[in-house]
């Protein structure tokens, strides 16, 4: 079995959203992060905002802390965005948005970006959708494998997406699309809201789980860990039984950090730290 790394552990700047990306960027220099995840959203970073000089710009900002880009995470819940969108301008501003985002991160020298499936109208064919997701990742995968740059697919909530939220159905689009250039992630916050297991997406995966995004919960929430009740140890002696030695990002979406952002990461780190090496 073996033991997960205090380098492991990624930080993220979505609860930094209200601080200049400096402020993050600082904070992760504090509190002794490699890795980080770069979430894609204004002010820090919005592809239909930030110029190729301004992408530099902050790569540049990034390299003088010596930090790693492991994930850019372009915003796709909060804006206007949906791979499945039935309206035809919607769907293709999408994909050319993550087209976009397939390019920033090519700058910033992440190998992946994160990327869900959008949401179909919950009145119409569930199938409906699904086709017009599978088209437009079908579309971003062949443009990803031109850039070198790896998709990771995040399943959401129900409450997100009605489309992928759970193992099986992540499972069944990669199959559907396969190539090396799409692959499958998770959250622990959908795994736990659905009742799965983190060890069944080492199983049925294999080499095709990236990336995780590693919070607490009750079982919803985007928590600081400590601040929820999910199975801390239980997790961590799965990834050390998989041998998982790629990021696990802290992804707080919760308003209650906004105010103070570095306190989540300090409780978080005071929580992981016994299970680290």
């Amino acid at each position: 079995m073996g033991k997960i790394k205090r380098s492991q552990i990624t930080g993220m700047n979505f609860h930094y959203l209200h601080y200049p990306l400096d402020y993050f960027l600082a904070a992760m220099v504090k509190y002794e992060f490699e890795k980080i995840e770069l979430w894609g959203a204004a002010p820090h970073l919005y592809v239909e905002d930030s110029s190729l000089v301004e992408i530099r710009t902050i790569k540049k900002e990034i390299d003088r802390r010596e930090l790693e880009v492991v994930c850019f995470t372009p915003e796709q819940c909060m804006y206007p965005i949906n791979l499945a969108a039935k309206e035809s301008a919607i769907r293709e501003r999408s994909v050319a948005y993550f087209k976009k985002s397939i390019d920033a991160a090519l700058e910033l020298e992440a190998p992946m970006v994160l990327v869900t499936a959008g949401w179909g109208y919950r009145n119409e064919s569930r199938q409906e959708a699904w086709s017009r997701t599978q088209d437009s990742l079908e579309q971003l995968t062949v443009y990803a494998e031109k850039q070198g740059i790896v998709l990771a697919l995040e399943p959401l909530q129900k409450i997100e997406s009605n489309l992928i939220t759970t193992l099986p159905e992540l499972k069944e689009i990669l199959a559907s699309i396969a190539s090396p250039h799409l692959k499958g992630m998770v959250d622990t916050i959908p795994l736990a809201v659905e009742g799965e297991e983190l060890a069944s997406y080492f199983q049925q995966l294999q080499g095709d789980l990236v990336h995780i995004h590693f919070i607490d919960g009750n079982p919803g929430g985007h928590l600081a860990w400590g601040d929820g009740s999910l199975p801390l140890e239980t997790y961590m002696k799965t990834l050390g039984n998989y041998n998982y030695d790629r990021a696990l990002t802290m992804e707080f979406t919760s308003s209650q950090y906004l105010i103070d952002p570095n306190k989540a990461v300090e409780k978080s780190l005071r929580s992981l730290t016994p299970f680290l090496e």
